[in-house]
Parts: C-alpha cells; sequence; structure tokens
C-alpha cells in the first residue's frame, strides 16, 4: 500500500475498541471531557493506527498503555454469518473497507479460523460479484441488494469485470462502441 493511499487511509481511521491499561493524566479528551484523567479499565473506540500506537509497549517487552479488541465489523456474530451464508451479509454496512481492515485486524491478532472464514467470503463473494458483473440484468431486482452491500474491493472487483465483460462484448461485435 501506499503512503497516499486513500483507502489505506480510511482503513486507518477506522475506530477500533480499545481497553485501557492504565491511568493516563489529562487525556480526557478522547473521551470527551478535556483536562479529566483515563481510567485504568476504561473502554474508548480509537482509531485503528492510535490504537496500534497505543499498544505497542506489548510487542517491547515493557507494560502495554491500553489492548485492542476485536472490532464489531468482525466480531464472532458476523463470522458465524459469513460461514453460515457470505452473501447475505452487508460488507459495506460493516466496514466500508471491511477487507482492508479485516487484513490489518490480522497482521495484529492471530486468528487463524478468521482467516479461513474470510477467504471463503471472498471467494463465493466473488463468483456472485463476477456473476452479476457479466449478466447486467442480474444487477436489477435481488441483485441490487446485494450490489449495495459491497465493500470497496468488492466494488472494484465488479468494476473490473464489468468492463472486461463489456470489452470483450465490443470485441466480438456484439455490442456498439461508445
Amino acid at each position: 500500500m501506499s503512503y497516499y493511499d486513500i483507502d489505506s487511509i480510511l482503513t486507518d481511521a477506522q475506530k477500533l475498541p480499545c481497553t485501557f491499561e492504565l491511568e493516563v493524566p489529562g487525556l480526557g479528551i478522547l473521551e470527551g471531557n478535556p483536562g479529566d484523567d483515563i481510567k485504568a479499565g476504561t473502554r474508548i473506540d480509537l482509531p485503528l493506527w492510535l490504537g496500534e500506537m497505543l499498544s505497542i509497549g506489548a510487542r517491547l517487552g515493557t507494560s502495554r498503555l491500553v489492548t485492542l479488541d476485536i472490532p464489531d465489523a468482525l466480531a464472532e456474530r458476523v463470522m458465524n454469518a459469513l460461514k453460515a451464508d457470505p452473501r447475505t451479509v452487508d460488507l459495506r454496512a460493516l466496514a466500508p473497507h471491511f477487507y482492508t481492515l479485516s487484513e490489518r485486524i490480522l497482521e495484529i491478532f492471530e486468528e487463524e479460523e478468521m482467516v479461513d472464514v474470510l477467504i471463503n467470503t471472498f471467494k463465493k463473494r466473488a463468483a456472485e460479484i463476477s456473476d452479476h458483473a457479466h449478466n447486467p440484468r442480474g444487477a436489477v431486482g435481488e441483485g441490487v441488494e446485494f450490489l449495495r452491500g459491497l465493500d470497496e474491493t468488492e466494488r472494484q472487483l465488479f468494476r473490473a469485470a464489468h468492463d472486461r465483460a463489456k470489452q470483450v462484448r465490443i470485441w466480438a461485435g456484439e455490442a456498439k462502441k461508445k
């Protein structure tokens, strides 16, 4: 990812639940109380980049300032829904950059089962996306709800598949050039 990649920037801004392990004087602004202290055990949703930086002490062997928790977009109930039928889950409502967020979370947490669920989810949804991209009539009717729930990675996949299918039809002489 590039430093100037807007998708990375938006993913880093995604809120992540964090629990403070130590009392921090004067940082109450994070809770909306300027000048107050944050007590140990306080749970605050922080941007991913900030939560990751504040939890770095645990990796260095010193006491950590915060403990990171799995975000709601990747909670157990979401994983269970994805196991059942990934095509019915509105990923965009969970997180607009769901797969990018998942990738970042999996860099922090080692969750083998989550990796398997997400790979299976992407495979099944990619097949559905390809079907909708190649069949323009499939995007009207039942397919509309599915297409609204695509995250940004899936939207890029849909655009690429749709454009390639259109180019093939033009090459084959079945459609007019525009």
